[in-house]
């Protein structure tokens, strides 16, 4: 069995009501499991659960789908819950207050040891009027107004990265640092010899601009910020070029 990342505090559930595609129930697995989420609610799925198909589109998030909770109503799918927000792309008429993603998860990671759902409407219609009633909040997303219709598992997406991020599990997995030290200066004046009687050989310079060049050159290199592996590189590179055939 996949081991579960233990995020700090509570994490939300995410609640779909009345979800139809297996194949959006299976990404917004997906999705959830990419950061860390792990608790799905299901209310009245359409055509019955479970899908076929579903565990393939989840592509491998499979714990999140086996540990789902099948519900009747959106009612008794947050029973439990103290905090409920709802998502939406249009606005409701109500008086509620209304969040962008980070906003919401910044406040939902503030609740310490309150249970928080996250509720996600049908694909076609979303949410109705009366279960948005039932939230304490709205969230909506900043799309375009030419375009603003979410694929359902891609709102759990954004929801779910923006938890992570506000949780402080939002680091990147690998920062690309150098592996090798920079390089000594005496490595890189060696270097600039090497380079220099090669093209000399090769008779490149005009020698009337030979000292010209030639500072150009080690400016160049100096710009690069060469490591000992780069120089070692170019060496290597150098040899080959100037080996009799």
């Amino acid at each position: 069995m996949k081991s579960l990342e233990i995020a700090p505090g509570i994490a939300p559930a995410i609640i779909l009501v009345e979800p139809q595609l297996a194949e959006n129930i299976g990404m917004t697995a997906r999705a959830m499991a990419n950061f860390g989420l792990s608790e799905l609610r299901l209310v009245n799925p359409k055509n019955g659960w479970p899908k076929k198909g579903v565990r393939e589109a989840a592509s491998g998030a499979t714990h999140v789908l086996d540990a789902a909770t099948i519900y009747a109503s959106v009612a008794e799918a947050i029973a439990d819950l103290n905090h409920v927000l709802a998502t939406t792309a249009r606005e409701r008429g109500q008086m509620k207050r209304v969040f962008a993603p980070d906003e919401a998860m910044a406040q939902v990671t503030a609740r310490e040891g309150q249970r928080v759902g996250v509720m996600f409407g049908r694909e076609r219609v979303g949410l109705s009027n009366d279960e948005v009633s039932l939230a304490d909040a709205i969230v909506t997303f900043p799309v375009s107004p030419d375009f603003p219709s979410l694929n359902l598992a891609q709102s759990v997406l954004l929801v779910a990265y923006e938890w992570r991020r506000a949780s402080g599990r939002g680091k990147i997995p690998f920062s690309g640092e150098m592996l090798s030290p920079p390089a000594t200066r005496e490595a890189l004046i060696s270097l600039f010899g090497s380079l220099e009687e090669a093209l000399d050989g090769a008779g490149f310079y005009p020698p009337e601009k030979r000292e010209i060049i030639a500072r150009n050159m080690r400016d160049m290199l100096h710009r690069m910020a060469m490591t000992e592996q780069d120089v070692r590189t170019v060496r290597g590179a150098l040899r080959a070029l100037m080996r009799p055939r």
